[in-house]
């Protein structure tokens, strides 16, 4: 009879919005730092936070979501990863380079990007961890235009990982002649080389 009334009081919501969200929040920093980001589930971010599966969807609609907010990530960041992978073939690279380019380096969202990508240099499981985050972001685009390829995640990593090299010379090992290029440069000289992995 104890077992059921501890397993029902960890269930459904707990008193306060903000103190369940910060909860969750909390559990979730704790299991993707434990776990990286590709191990940890919604299931067990719940059971960490005591709640149901269901509440942390409502808060937080995916994973993906979960993640970016416990990194201080914007939802308009992600859904500008997920759009660049909209429209015709033959710019998926430009795309995807700018919003790319855009995210990481706009007033909102580069302080914390900037802060994972620099805790990454130094920390093995920080570096895993943004490593499967892009990768993902790559990943859930082609999967959306249905890209079938069986080296999809070796072209993701590919991709993921020209992106990241042009953000650490720009931003953290400040290349000079990257750092004082303006992206639509970038842009124009990267997409082809984004475009011809990807598509």
């Amino acid at each position: 009879m104890a077992a059921k009334s501890t397993s029902a009081s960890r269930r459904g919501r707990r008193p306060g919005t903000s103190t369940t969200r910060q909860a969750i929040l909390d559990a979730a920093r704790v299991r993707f730092a434990g776990d990286g980001f590709t191990a940890t589930t919604i299931r067990r971010v719940a059971l960490d936070a005591g709640v149901d599966a269901s509440l942390v969807m409502q808060f937080f609609r995916s994973k993906n979501e979960l993640f970016a907010a416990v990194m201080s990530i914007s939802p308009d960041a992600l859904a500008r990863f997920a759009i660049a992978f909209e429209g015709p073939d033959e710019h998926l690279g430009e795309r995807v380079v700018r919003a790319y380019l855009g995210v990481w380096e706009s007033s909102e969202d580069s302080e914390p990007l900037m802060a994972m990508l620099r805790g990454a240099i130094v920390n093995e499981q920080a570096s895993e961890q943004l490593r499967e985050f892009i990768q993902a972001r790559l990943l859930d685009g082609m999967a959306a235009r249905r890209a079938d390829h069986d080296d999809a995640a070796l072209r993701a990593g590919l991709a993921s990982s020209m992106l990241v090299g042009i953000v650490v010379g720009r931003g953290i090992v400040g290349v000079p002649i990257l750092a004082s290029a303006d992206i639509e440069t970038i842009v124009a000289l990267v997409a082809p080389a984004i475009q011809s992995v990807l598509a």
